[in-house]
């Protein structure tokens, strides 16, 4: 008895450690969700703040505001084109890496951006938009190149599976009407009326007479024997 109850317990207490962990699990999963949305939610507005920023200020004050869009979104758009290959592409995981060193001076500028767009001074403005403006067209121009070389190989991997697919779909239809291949069967030849004796009637096919009536005891001719006949049983003589 002790020992039932003692298993009972352990599978209580599995049961309750097993529903804490699944607990856990989901309150950070829904965590993570809710920290994603308000983080894209931010972003949405922040980019719209910056659109209407450099539609609306005139001068450096707007171009900094555009820098900084064109920016973010072209770092956004290449880090959603190289995440969404496949992840046992070795040479997509080596694009990542350079993504990732990529997004480093991407922040760098960013933060240097988000700082110079209250800055009163419109001189200072001026005089850093040269540099700013080659520095943020270097790092979208890099961006570009490896958001476009991933669409390019994915298109890629996609026409040579539609390729083989479409091979295979061809081996496979082919297979299936099997019977439009295959020749008709040839009608065996009507066999020819034998030969005559002479030459004369050879070639010429006739209808056989009827036989000449004999006398009744006159006994009937022996039929000739064919080697596919089988041969008469002898009867037995008691």
């Amino acid at each position: 008895m002790e020992a039932v109850i003692t298993v009972f317990a352990v599978l209580f207490v599995l049961f309750v450690v097993l529903g804490t962990y699944a607990a856990v699990k989901a309150v950070g999963a829904a965590k993570r969700g809710v920290d994603r949305t308000i983080a894209q939610g931010r972003r949405t507005v922040e980019d719209h703040t910056l659109r209407a920023k450099s539609l609306t200020r005139p001068g450096p004050a707007g171009e900094i505001a555009q820098l900084r869009l064109a920016l973010r979104t072209s770092m956004r758009a290449t880090q959603d084109a190289l995440h969404t290959g496949p992840a046992e592409d070795a040479s997509l995981r080596e694009s990542l890496g350079l993504f990732e060193r990529l997004s480093v001076h991407g922040r760098e500028l960013d933060v240097v951006l988000k700082h110079l767009e209250s800055e009163p001074d419109r001189a200072t403005l001026t005089a850093r938009l040269p540099e700013l403006r080659t520095r943020t067209e270097r790092i979208t121009a890099s961006a570009d190149s490896l958001r476009w070389a991933a669409r390019d190989r994915a298109s890629r991997f996609a026409e040579d599976d539609l390729d083989s697919l479409s091979g295979q779909i061809d081996i496979e239809a082919g297979a299936l009407r099997h019977w439009t291949t295959t020749s008709a069967p040839t009608a065996a030849p009507w066999p020819e009326a034998p030969a005559a004796a002479d030459g004369a009637e050879a070639g010429r096919q006739t209808w056989p007479q009827e036989p000449e009536a004999r006398p009744a005891i006159t006994p009937p001719a022996a039929r000739p024997a064919y080697p596919w006949q089988k041969k008469p049983r002898p009867e037995s003589t008691a």
